[in-house]
């Protein structure tokens, strides 16, 4: 790969990274909302460093080394493979991790609460999937018995047995460290893989309520198919149906 390849390069993987993360929310399918500020100076560090590349390879030839027998202007053949990921971050968005990625992702583990405030008498009750699943296996109070809750995530089809999951996919920091929260659904008909729901339902009474012998699980009352949200790799409140 010679110089200007290489510049070239730069130049189109700092402009990917800028029109990512500027002038679209494509990059939320790759790192949280927080991490945006870094990658706008990362892709004006690669624009200044083609930039550079640019004026300098001007004054630059190859001669001397050629001189001497060798050519150090060309980099392996591999190297081009370099301009998929700068070309698909223009004009190819990977589509957002999925019921696929979430099957085979490591589940997030719910913290240790202390202790629980009262909940609110709304019904149905907005929670996250996090949320409800720390009540649920934790809550002694069992307040969520009885009671009908709303939730929003997209369906992942259950490997065995009845029922499919409500799934959130977390960031931490990106898409490498992903990881999921579900919760199964007792219903009748499982939706499509990947489709968007805010569901309402009271706790499916498997196990001993308030314990980690409970199962997260709902017995789905109501399903309203909804918009995927902007930054969906949140665990967040349920989402206005469509």
């Amino acid at each position: 790969m010679r110089r200007h390849v290489q510049v070239i390069l730069l130049a189109l993987t700092g402009i990917g990274l800028l029109h990512a993360a500027l002038f679209t929310d494509l990059y939320l399918r790759y790192v949280k909302e927080g991490l945006r500020p870094l990658l706008i100076i990362s892709g004006v560090l690669l624009l200044l460093l083609a930039v550079a590349g640019a004026a300098t390879g001007r004054g630059h030839t190859a001669h001397a080394d050629r001189a001497h027998g060798h050519d150090h202007s060309r980099a392996p053949r591999i190297a081009w493979l370099l301009f998929l990921p700068a070309l698909s971050l223009l004009f190819y968005a990977p589509p957002a991790l999925g019921a696929y990625t979430a099957a085979r992702s490591n589940d997030k583990t719910v913290k240790e609460h202390k202790g629980f405030d009262p909940l609110p008498a709304t019904s149905p009750l907005p929670m996250t999937l996090t949320d409800f699943t720390s009540r649920v296996q934790q809550d002694r109070a069992l307040a969520i018995k009885n009671r009908t809750v709303q939730m929003t995530g997209f369906a992942t089809p259950a490997g065995r047995g009845n029922g499919w999951y409500l799934t959130r996919i977390i960031f931490t920091c990106c898409a490498a460290d992903s990881q999921s929260v579900k919760v199964r659904m007792y219903t009748t008909t499982a939706p499509p893989a990947d489709s968007w729901l805010t569901v309402t339902g009271t706790w499916h009474p498997r196990g001993r309520l308030g314990t980690k012998t409970a199962e997260a699980a709902l017995d789905v009352r109501t399903i309203r198919h909804v918009f995927p949200p902007v930054n969906a790799y949140t665990d967040d409140l349920p989402l206005t149906p469509s």
